[in-house]
């Protein structure tokens, strides 16, 4: 396996930070009388599949590259039903992040060679 970039260790790092801090905040809104509530149960997936990511970037898996992905272009999707500076916020980091994923030397890392 080849090096891995600065840029894919600061993004899974990221990731896995976000994911984490994510997932305390939202956990304090499970409540006793409803407990598996499906926008909070979804909610927290979603910040855990974060995690993932950042876990398996940090280890050369490709999937956690497109799975990263996925996860931004959920939230530019999401955003879109909000306000537009959320919408344009969230493009501009889906975008950074496609560059920065899939650079030729993070390809060539997450091909491992």
């Amino acid at each position: 396996m080849s090096k891995r970039p600065l840029a894919i260790t600061i993004v899974a790092w990221l990731y896995i930070v976000v994911g984490v801090v994510g997932f305390a905040f939202h956990v304090t809104e499970f409540k006793t009388l409803h407990p598996f509530s499906y926008d909070t149960t979804l909610v927290e997936v979603v910040r855990l599949l974060a995690v993932v990511s950042g876990i398996y970037m940090l280890r050369g898996k490709n999937w956690a590259r497109w799975l990263a992905v996925a996860w931004m272009g959920f939230h530019v999707i999401i955003s879109a039903f909000h306000s537009l500076p959320q919408l344009g916020i969230h493009s501009l980091f889906c975008t950074i992040l496609v560059y920065f994923l899939f650079r030729p030397i993070a390809t060539r890392y997450f091909r491992g060679g």
